[in-house]
């Protein structure tokens, strides 16, 4: 697999919200349309549903994570750890990068310090789903 970071990012100049930026670019990846996936992640953008909380780049990040790693049976649930503990990782990896998961925080609403730009934590967002789930780093 090649990287998706730079497709994350240009579905962002091309208006998709972050979440669906990067949820996006890996539709090829986990077998879903992009139609799809558009719709199932645009609730989630500025920091769902524009209440500026967990940044829709690291949503979107989960649900690609979630959706490569499960197990996709309903009535066995013997792979919810692995899930949980590759999105811990991803998460845990964005809050070491970034200072913060909060989208509020990292556009700086409020304080007027920016911690990050959208762009960019798409950016960040996909490279370590990448680095996590896909195994491919920079």
């Amino acid at each position: 697999m090649k990287s998706h970071v730079e497709k994350a990012v240009i579905n962002h100049r091309s208006g998709y919200n972050c979440s669906q930026s990067v949820a996006c670019a890996y539709c090829d990846e986990i077998g879903i349309s992009e139609e799809l996936m558009y719709q199932l992640m645009e609730g989630y953008g500025f920091g769902m549903g524009c209440m500026e909380g967990v940044c829709g780049a690291l949503s979107g990040a989960i649900a690609v994570a979630s959706l490569k790693a499960s197990q996709n049976n309903l009535f066995t649930s013997n792979r919810r750890r692995e899930v949980y503990s590759i999105s811990k990782k991803i998460i845990k990896g964005f809050q070491e990068k970034n200072q913060s998961i909060i989208c509020k925080e990292l556009k700086g609403s409020g304080t007027g310090k920016i911690l990050r730009e959208c762009p960019g934590c798409v950016a960040d967002a996909a490279a370590l789903l990448e680095s996590t789930v896909f195994h491919i780093d920079k």
